[in-house]
């Protein structure tokens, strides 16, 4: 008699820097868990084909993109939402100039770009327009033009920098 494999898997995720238990189907891939399974619904579900970036997030302070990710493989290992960019009610510098310069506008988008702008100014504090554009370039926006997109990352860099010569 053959056994039925088990339908849940039940393991440790550490999201945002809080460990949190879950438990989901096996198959379920990064972009699920976070969203159905621990209500972090700031991550987009978009294209399902890793093809528009608006579901990435971090994993190890490396931009992942969650739908293509099985959230099994992401045991043990540090992931980052858009949800754990602000600190203490106050807002990442990435997001206060997005909002202040129009980097955002219906915002679909705008979560998977935060995530990869913050990977990119963790490694570069303060890169080049071309660097921005290439970083962000698996990130696909139809809204802003990306103007205002890479106006808001140049900001975030030189706040970013002055806070940190203080």
């Amino acid at each position: 008699m053959k056994t039925a494999a088990p339908t849940n898997v039940h393991l440790v995720l550490r999201v945002n820097g809080e460990e949190q238990q879950v438990s989901f189907a096996p198959y379920k891939t990064l972009l699920e868990v976070l969203r159905e399974d621990m209500n972090l619904t700031g991550t987009k579900h978009g294209c399902e084909l890793g093809e528009c970036g608006a579901c990435a997030v971090l994993v190890e302070g490396v931009p992942v993109l969650s739908c293509l990710a099985l959230a099994l493989d992401c045991e043990g290992r540090a992931i980052e939402t858009v949800e754990g960019l602000a600190s203490g009610g106050k807002l990442h510098p990435l997001q206060a100039a997005f909002a202040d310069l129009g980097g955002a506008q219906c915002g679909y988008c705008t979560p998977g770009i935060l995530m990869t702008a913050k990977a990119l100014l963790e490694r570069e504090p303060n890169p080049s327009r071309e660097r921005i554009k290439e970083a962000i370039s698996g990130n696909l926006c139809r809204c802003t033009g990306y103007q205002q997109i890479y106006e808001s990352i140049e900001e975030a860099a030189r706040t970013i920098q002055q806070g940190s010569k203080r």
